[in-house]
């Protein structure tokens, strides 16, 4: 058993540090996007909503002002608070903003749901004809905040003026990643554990997720994304069949879709250079229960795994990369174990054999270990470093390799995450819950009475 499990453990640490390696090269010669004309297409954002009373305001505020001649869907997902009432609203002043209220038992079935709702919405008010393939619907969080650039970059030759291109997905980063004090009724360690964590997802999203999607461009495997994500009307109606549902019933419906659509022969794009804002989680519970959901959404899609073998629409290497996604749940279940047995197997040693432990150790032992740590710890804490160099250059030199530990330790997280999605899968559990935000966890929300029908 410790014999397979050193051999295990060695053979992944090669296998992801090759991935490391591959990712960091990408990332570092990545190409800016080529701008195109945003009228040459017609926008519809939609937005899926359910309890959002506290950011969907200021949401449609900005993208009316940033984005005029975009069409705003809201879909109302039987919230019980002042949602529906404040889209209604803003509806009635704005002839481009449109509720979609949706009520129980049709309702509160999962985010893909909801967005299915608001692709028939947008599908009988666009009709038939000419006007479907110059539509882009545009997949946007409550909280979501657009690049201005957006559109013009998402209009260009790398994305949907290309019309083989489908779907396109920009860089996810975190607006509160700055808030220095961001829980200002508790104290400074409480504090600096929630900045450091919002910290930890916009290195995260535009460290090695960002370096994720740039390899996929040359795969031809762009995942999408809850947010952030664009998709061309067209290629949404290839994919919905009878019902009108392109998206899937998967706890991860975006990764879900964009695996649909490169079925259907569709490519899908990435920007990095056009972003949208989001909020960072500031609690570990909820990030969890997130982070939980993704996961288990990544094993539910491993069903599509034969499809993409067998499909002419996928490379090999475009293959690869969706097995090395889809497995990478699996893979923290099982490295969680195979690099805990030599570790346990280290400490017990090093108890009862105190004489052969020395000796080891003092005959290369050490610096093994030391050359093992320094690599596993250098695989993520590289990320400190570029995030500083490409995307946050006011940073010290200081904070760069702060932050680059403090995503070393982060990652520890992806086992906790691994092995709770893989109870979930295991018992069947696959309910959609939503992620609670940072608002309404530190303040007591206000509801509508009567707001859902009965």
């Amino acid at each position: 058993m410790l014999e397979v499990s050193i051999s295990l453990s060695f053979f992944l640490g090669l296998v992801f540090l090759a991935y490391v390696v591959i990712l960091v090269r990408g990332f570092l010669k990545a190409e800016p996007e080529r701008p195109g004309d945003p009228d040459s297409l017609d926008w519809h954002f939609l937005i899926p909503c359910r309890e959002e009373q506290a950011v969907i305001g200021s949401t449609l505020e900005y993208l009316e002002s940033t984005f005029p001649q975009a069409h705003l869907w809201v879909i109302d997902d039987a919230s019980t608070d002042r949602t529906g009432e404040i889209v209604a609203d803003r509806a009635e002043r704005n002839a481009h903003v449109h509720l979609v209220a949706r009520r129980l038992p049709e309702a509160r079935k999962g985010k893909g749901a909801a967005l299915n709702a608001g692709y028939r919405e947008i599908s009988r008010y666009v009709g038939e004809g000419g006007p479907r393939a110059r539509t882009v619907v545009v997949v946007v969080d409550a909280d979501g905040r657009p690049s201005a650039n957006m559109l013009e970059l998402c209009a260009g030759p790398d994305a949907f003026a290309d019309g083989s291109v489908g779907a396109v997905q920009v860089e996810v980063r975190m607006i509160n990643r700055d808030v220095e004090r961001p829980l200002p009724a508790k104290g400074p360690l409480a504090n600096r554990f929630a900045a450091m964590l919002a910290r930890m997802q916009d290195v995260e999203f535009r460290g090695p997720i960002s370096a994720m999607q740039i390899i996929r461009r040359r795969t031809g495997t762009v995942n999408m994304g809850g947010n952030g994500q664009m998709n061309r009307l067209t290629a949404l109606d290839s994919i919905a069949g009878e019902t009108g549902e392109p998206w899937g019933n998967a706890l991860l419906e975006d990764f879900e879709l964009g695996l649909r659509l490169m079925l259907a022969g569709w490519r899908t794009a990435y920007s990095r250079c056009s972003w949208v804002d989001q909020e960072a989680l500031w609690n570990l519970n909820p990030l969890v229960v997130q982070r939980t959901r993704w996961a288990q959404g990544s094993m539910q899609c491993f069903r599509y795994l034969p499809r993409v073998w067998g499909s002419p629409c996928f490379t090999t290497a475009g293959f690869l990369e969706i097995l090395y996604f889809m497995l990478r749940p699996w893979v923290q279940v099982v490295g969680s174990i195979v690099y805990a047995i030599p570790l346990a197997v280290f400490v017990f040693d090093a108890a009862a054999y105190r004489d052969f432990m020395e000796g080891f150790l003092l005959n290369g032992g050490l610096l093994l270990m030391a050359a093992y740590l320094v690599l596993g710890v250098g695989e993520f804490a590289i990320w400190g470093w570029f995030y500083r160099t490409r995307c946050e250059p006011g940073l010290s030199r200081r904070s760069a390799v702060h932050l680059g530990l403090a995503v070393a330790a982060y990652s520890l997280l992806n086992y906790v995450i691994a092995w709770r999605a893989f109870g979930r899968f295991a018992t069947g559990r696959g309910s959609w819950k939503k992620t609670r935000r940072n608002s309404e966890l530190t303040e007591p929300q206000p509801s509508v009475a009567g707001a859902v029908a009965e």
